[in-house]
């Protein structure tokens, strides 16, 4: 489950971060600026990572035992919406440390402790 966890996280910042560019900078400069080299490039690394980001979250949710609705459909549109994919990570991480903890890293754990 750690490991799930970490690659959801993982491309879950990944693809709120390309959103963000493509809707708040490559967006704007197409059709203010006129110039669309920025969302021919942005828009495939979102799509691609977008698709990843489907399929880690779908095992993370079968893995975390979650029924389809609402849980791993939210966690799936996640990634629609520019920084609620941000939002949605931070929300399963808790969510998966407070179902199951073994899924803490120990080093972390270890670190609050002391």
């Amino acid at each position: 489950m750690n490991a799930a966890l970490k690659r959801f996280r993982i491309v879950a910042w990944i693809v709120g971060t390309f959103l963000i560019a493509l809707v708040l900078v490559a967006m704007p400069v197409k059709y203010v600026g006129g110039e669309d080299a920025l969302v021919t490039v942005i828009s495939p690394i979102h799509g691609l990572c977008y698709m990843v980001y489907l399929v880690l979250g779908f095992h993370l949710a079968q893995q975390a035992g979650w029924r389809f609705w609402p849980e791993t459909v939210g966690l799936l549109l996640g990634g629609t919406v520019p920084v609620g994919s941000f939002f949605v990570e931070r929300w399963a991480h808790r969510r998966i440390l407070a179902e199951h903890p073994q899924a803490a890293d120990p080093k972390v754990r270890g670190s609050e402790a002391a």
